[in-house]
């Protein structure tokens, strides 16, 4: 192939596409760069397998440490399992590529994003977006693209597009945006609790920007004579559709118009519709009928035909009679129920939330800073987190059975996104020290298990006592489109989502919106559409949040007892190798003597944890008083702690002693230390001086009645 090198400007920032250098075996390939940040994007198709009724596409993002001149740690020193950052961005190339694949299309399809290079201001994910549509196209694979994706940050009232790692860290958006020449296919946010409407303004700006790209992708193809073409889909055979819609369509209708029915109860009926109105009646054809024949030649045959015709009953009596399968409008909320404080105290802050039959439990722990996650080894700027929120989705939540497994991709995603909901309205470290850790538990799941996530979190961290800013909920839309014919839904239940056209998460407090999350099965929505859609989640947001507050209103004032209690101070850092001594003997010490645990970062940050308060009080003045710079001349009551012949030894401030030589004791010769002082004893005593190998060496001598009563009154302070 032609080696091609275009560049793609935007605001000054440009990207650029090598085709035709690397990978020269992948079905396309193509390197695409921004800054010094490179990714090597393939695609490649293979012949479809026997009996695959889907298409199996499998995305996978990799990141090499060299791309940022690291070696990997451990053992093997070689990438391992994959960071969640990893999982998430193979999530987010796959979410808008998939919907534009034909739906007939069988064949096995594999993109592999790999950073190559990377520097510390260029995220390599939207890069990765855009390269997975221009590989697919070299590749002439069929596709209702070109694809592209953009990163749209606010940095004071501006908006810009692929903004730096620094810029979307100061900046009050983070939203990344997927187009394709028939809309927006894909939005995912996270925001400072935007309005709706600076929301919409940056969708439509991002949008903008990959109309830009994709026109790049078209005149790409155009050089290397590439046409944008689809494939056609291989002839129907309708013989089975139409015995089964027959036989089927009006009793699915019926079921779906029983509005009292909830889920378990509407597949039942449905299951059996299906055994007795079409399994039953082809079981009694000839073996030569033409029926039978279709139904025999795929194993899932029936299963898919039934499904899409409840699909199209179900769609049918939305956009006609504009009602759903359990009776609501389509802006209606199902019934919300909240509880707090559901698990014993041991759990330092629990919620159980419901919403029609989705339900799920969080739970919240507060731990110390020693517990933030370490991110070191990747190749992202953040090296800790210390806000955690993981989601658990078990099969029983379905009424399903299947093995228990580490977290897949979606669960990874899900908890990602509570995550991203959550974190504008925590409290800085400074305000509130804790480590906070978030599960969600499905217990029950019929639609919308991320959003009941977001509104359990909220109500378990503030049951935790966590003085969160602002409460914040969530609520996921849903959209049927037939032909011009576009009907947005509220609150969806799961079989609008799985018969549905789009998956819209939309969560924020009521001042605005905190996290957005779109997907879509169709090949894009105009921003009408998608604006329409914002809007309509905000008084949900708002009906649910009033049914939360109603639970609890405001974060617990007290937490749980067996939370840990943190004290924190400040140090100069070069005092902090005094602190933790050599081998780490004195902390160690300080430690075994209070029991608390004890972190210290780099800053001279020290934070003391513990359950019993008077004991971490203790540590407190302990390294307060190993740590306060002593000047000559400073008066303190001490205790005497040892006497030697030429003089005794006072603590004066917890683990810090001086010296009182015998010439120092009184104003007159003193033949033996023991004449004056006994260990034990309090005395006042001056600083005289602290020589140069910062020994301190105290009297009695010369203290003015004054100096003592201001040293007794800062002992009882």
């Amino acid at each position: 192939m032609v080696e091609i090198d275009k560049s793609i400007s935007f605001d000054g920032r440009d990207i650029r596409l090598k085709i035709g250098l690397l990978a020269p075996q992948a079905g396309g390939a193509v390197l695409i760069q921004s800054g010094e940040t490179a990714v090597l994007v393939t695609a490649t198709r293979s012949q479809g397998r026997e009996g695959i009724d889907f298409l199996p596409l499998l995305v996978d993002y990799e990141e090499r440490l060299y791309a940022g001149g690291k070696i990997p740690g451990g053992f093997l020193r070689r990438e391992g399992r994959p960071p969640e950052k990893v999982t998430l961005t193979g999530r987010l190339i796959d979410r808008p590529l998939r919907p534009l694949f034909p739906s007939w299309l069988r064949d096995d399809i594999q993109v592999v994003a790999t950073t190559l290079s990377m520097d510390e201001q260029v995220p390599p994910d939207v890069l990765a977006v855009t390269g997975a549509s221009v590989a697919i196209l070299l590749a002439r694979m069929p596709f209702y693209g070109p694809m592209a994706a953009v990163r749209v940050g606010l940095v004071g009232d501006d908006f810009i597009i692929n903004p730096t790692y620094s810029e979307i860290k100061e900046g009050e958006l983070d939203l990344v945006v997927a187009g394709s020449p028939d809309g927006v296919i894909m939005v995912e946010a996270s925001a400072n609790q935007l309005p709706e409407q600076d929301i919409i303004e940056a969708i439509d700006f991002g949008y903008e920007a990959a109309c830009d790209l994709i026109q790049a992708q078209r005149e790409i193809m155009a050089e290397l004579g590439i046409d944008l073409v689809v494939e056609e889909r291989p002839p129907l055979d309708l013989t089975l559709e139409n015995f089964i819609r027959d036989r089927a369509a009006a009793p699915i209708r019926f079921i779906l118009s029983k509005f009292e029915q909830d889920k378990n109860q509407r597949n039942a009926a449905l299951d059996e519709v299906k055994a007795n109105a079409v399994e039953a009646a082809i079981a009694e054809l000839s073996e030569d009928d033409p029926v039978k024949l279709a139904a025999t030649a795929n194993s899932k045959a029936i299963d898919n035909v039934f499904k899409d015709v409840t699909k199209t009953m179900m769609r049918k009596q939305i956009v006609e009679d504009g009602v759903r399968v359990d009776g609501r409008k389509l802006d209606e909320v199902r019934p919300v129920s909240c509880r707090v404080g559901v698990l014993p105290s041991r759990v330092h802050g629990s919620a159980l939330f419901n919403r029609g039959l989705t339900q799920v439990l969080s739970a919240a722990t507060l731990g110390t800073p020693g517990d933030a996650q370490d991110l070191g080894d990747d190749l992202h700027p953040q090296q800790d987190k210390r806000y955690l929120h993981h989601y658990n989705f078990p099969p029983f939540s379905v009424g399903e059975t299947k093995p228990m497994r580490s977290p897949g991709r979606r669960e990874i995603g899900h908890g990602a996104l509570a995550e991203r909901a959550l974190l504008p309205v925590l409290p800085s470290k400074e305000d509130f020290p804790y480590v906070i850790r978030v599960v969600s538990e499905v217990l029950s799941s019929d639609g919308s298990t991320s959003m009941g996530s977001v509104c359990a979190s909220t109500l378990a961290l503030m049951d935790a006592g966590v003085p969160l800013s602002q409460p914040v909920s969530g609520a996921a839309m849903g959209l049927i489109k037939e032909g011009d014919e576009v009907r947005i839904l509220t609150d969806i239940q799961a079989i609008e989502d799985f018969l549905g056209d789009m998956d819209f998460k939309v969560a924020g407090t009521d001042t605005g919106i905190t996290a957005l999350q779109m997907d879509m099965k169709i090949k894009g929505l105009p921003l009408d559409v998608i604006a329409n859609a914002i809007r309509q989640a905000k008084p949900a947001r708002l009906h649910i949040l009033q049914k939360m507050l109603a639970t609890i209103d405001t974060p617990r004032k007290e937490m749980s007892p067996f939370a840990p209690r943190l004290l924190t101070l400040k140090i100069d850092p070069e005092f902090i190798g005094l602190v933790i001594g050599p081998g780490g003997k004195t902390i160690k010490a300080i430690t075994e003597e209070t029991g608390v645990k004890i972190d210290i970062e780099d800053d001279g940050t020290v934070t003391i944890a513990g359950n019993d308060g008077e004991k971490a009080q203790r540590a407190y003045s302990i390294i307060q008083g190993m740590t306060r710079k002593l000047n000559a001349g400073d008066v303190y009551i001490g205790k005497v702690t040892r006497i030697i012949p030429i003089g005794a030894f006072v603590e004066i401030l917890p683990g810090k002693e001086g010296m009182i030589h015998i010439s120092q004791l009184a104003d007159y010769r003193v033949g033996k230390v023991e004449d004056e002082l006994a260990v034990n004893d309090e005395v006042i005593v001056k600083v005289r001086e602290i020589d140069n190998k910062g020994r301190i060496n105290l009297t009695r001598l010369n203290i003015h009645p004054d100096e003592a009563v201001a040293a007794r009154e800062a002992l009882n302070k």
